[in-house]
Formats: structure tokens, C-alpha cells, sequence
């Protein structure tokens, strides 16, 4: 407890603070508190105080409570989190489907599907995904601060796309071989599976935890994401199905399409565990550690509730 210091000590304490690897959070609302607010790695202030306080701080308070502060990092983490759904599972579904194009071209003698198509599944895939802010987080990542690693991003993306991919090949051989598809059937027996394991993925994408049964998603996200996929399935059967280059799907296809779609989620989940403890066991990501590289870093998602320190004086 400290009384009655100078502005230089002030700065003194809270560079003390930070040496012992503290995040330290200084709460002032006078101007002999700007320097230590300036030096903190977040400066509060209120709305009460003076220009020079508010003018130092990084947040400034409009009510007299300090659990806004940390609904905030609850919330930030929740925003956070989803986001890297969204990141994980859009970069690795697209590396799958390009590879899935690009593997099709080399012996296909017409396009596996036509670019309204895509346009198609796109807005289809994006719209059920446009309610993952709503979802839930699992307990274990409000925790503690995470960051963006992009070392795990990119090994997601080049360990998930092929299994995508490997299933696409798998959906077009049966469709050449056992259905003997021409080129509409093709296209669309390629739409409904695309979409379909694109989108159901999420659920498993979203938690490393196994999914309904220990972390069930947001009533939105389900609802989207299954109904997204029940309107691809429906399309080649319906009225537009002509105007958008579909046909009807023989109903054995649609049979083996529903086993590959559950065994297609089966093996992410199995490659989701392997693939989460590889990258534990991997080499810890490098933490800025200088005070110039902290205070660059978006300094709230670096708040760690048992290790915040924060200090205040009236000026």
C-alpha cells in the first residue's frame, strides 16, 4: 500500500511491477496521474476526470464500476475465440476445396461445377456461419489471454484440407463409377456434399472438447448450419433445380452420401485429437517481452485475471 507518492514514484512502482511479469493496470483520475497512466499497460480513467487524465488512458469509465472491466475481457475473449473458428474452419475448407478443383481439372473434361454454382455454395456456407458469434465458449478458453498463432492456423489448414479433399475424390469416384454420372449429376452430387461437410464441420471445428455431448453449440449456430445444409440437399429436388444447373439425385447416392458425410465427421474428430496433441507438444510460441513490444500488443487480450496488478491514486 502506497500513500501519498509522487508522480515519478508512481511510475517507479508500476515498472516494478511489470519486472516481476505482472499486466499492470493503473486507475487515475487526476494530472499528476497521466505519467503513471501513459506507463501502465492499460490506463483507466473516468469520466469524471481531468482532460490530461482521460486524454493518458486507454479506457475511461462512464459508471463508477469496476466489473465493466471485466464483463470486457470476458467478452473480448468470447469475440476472440469465435473468431478463430471461423478462421480454422474457413481457411481449411477452401485449401480442401481448392485442392479438390484442381485435382478434378487434371481428369475431368468439363468443369465439376459451374461458377454460379460456387457463387451458390458460398452464400449458402457463409450465411450459416454468420451466427458463430452466438455461440457458446468452452470454460477452459475463457481461462486465460489468448493470441493469434498463425503457426497453428497454418498446420490446421494443411492437416485438415486434404482429409476434406480425400472425401470430395472419394464423392467423385462414386459418382463416375458406381452412378455412372453425366456432367449435371456430377455438379450437383458435388454442391450437396460440399456444402454439407463444409458447413456440418463446424461443430466439430468450434471445441476441442467432444462436441454436443461436453460443449453443445448455440441454438442460432445449429439451427443455421442444419438448415443450410437441409436447403443445398433440397435444391437439386426442387423447382430451381433446372434453372441453376442441378438435377435429382438417385436415391442410393443420396444413401451413401449420408454414410460418407457421418464418416467424414468421424474422422475429423479422431484427426482433431491427434492433431491438438502434436500441437501442444510442439514449441511454445515466443511472448513479446520488451515493454515497447507489450504496449504495441492490443494490450486487453493480454489480461490475465490472476496476475493483474492495478494501482490508482486521486491526483
Amino acid at each position: 500500500m502506497f500513500a501519498r507518492v509522487t508522480p515519478e514514484q508512481k511510475s517507479r512502482v508500476i515498472r516494478a511491477q511489470r519486472a516481476l511479469g505482472a499486466t499492470v493496470g493503473f486507475l487515475g483520475d487526476g494530472v499528476n496521474d497521466a505519467v503513471a497512466l501513459h506507463d501502465a499497460d492499460v490506463g483507466i480513467s473516468v469520466e469524471s476526470a481531468t482532460d490530461v487524465a482521460k486524454d493518458a488512458a486507454d479506457i475511461v469509465l462512464l459508471a463508477k464500476d469496476l466489473a465493466i472491466l471485466a464483463d470486457g475481457i470476458g467478452a473480448g475473449r468470447r469475440i476472440f475465440a469465435n473468431t478463430v473458428k471461423y478462421v480454422l474452419m474457413g481457411t481449411s475448407s477452401n485449401f480442401g476445396n481448392m485442392f479438390s478443383a484442381a485435382g478434378a481439372s487434371l481428369f475431368l473434361s468439363f468443369l465439376p461445377m459451374l461458377p454460379t454454382q460456387i457463387l451458390l455454395n458460398n452464400l449458402l456456407y457463409d450465411v450459416s456461419e454468420m451466427t458463430i458469434p452466438t455461440d457458446r465458449v468452452d470454460a477452459e478458453q475463457l481461462e486465460r489471454p489468448n493470441h493469434w498463432d498463425t503457426r497453428l492456423i497454418r498446420r490446421f489448414m494443411i492437416f485438415f484440407g486434404p482429409i476434406s479433399s480425400i472425401f470430395d475424390f472419394a464423392t467423385f469416384a462414386i459418382m463416375l463409377w458406381l452412378f455412372d454420372a453425366h456432367v449435371t449429376l456430377f455438379r450437383s452430387g458435388w454442391f450437396v456434399e460440399s456444402l454439407a461437410t463444409q458447413s456440418l464441420v463446424i461443430f466439430a471445428i468450434r471445441t476441442r472438447r467432444v462436441p454436443f455431448i461436453r460443449s453443445r453449440p448455440s441454438a442460432p449456430l445449429a439451427v443455421s448450419t442444419l438448415l443450410v445444409v437441409a436447403v443445398g440437399a433440397a435444391l437439386p429436388f426442387s423447382p430451381l433445380a433446372h434453372s441453376l444447373g442441378f438435377t435429382r439425385l438417385p436415391a442410393g447416392f443420396v444413401a451413401v452420401l449420408g454414410g460418407m458425410i457421418v464418416s467424414y465427421l468421424l474422422l475429423i474428430e479422431l484427426g482433431k485429437r491427434r492433431f491438438y496433441r502434436l500441437h501442444s507438444a510442439g514449441p511454445p510460441l515466443a511472448r513479446p517481452g520488451a515493454p515497447e513490444q507489450r504496449r504495441i500488443q492490443h494490450r486487453a487480450s493480454r489480461w490475465s485475471i490472476g496476475r493483474l496488478s492495478f494501482g490508482g491514486a486521486r491526483g
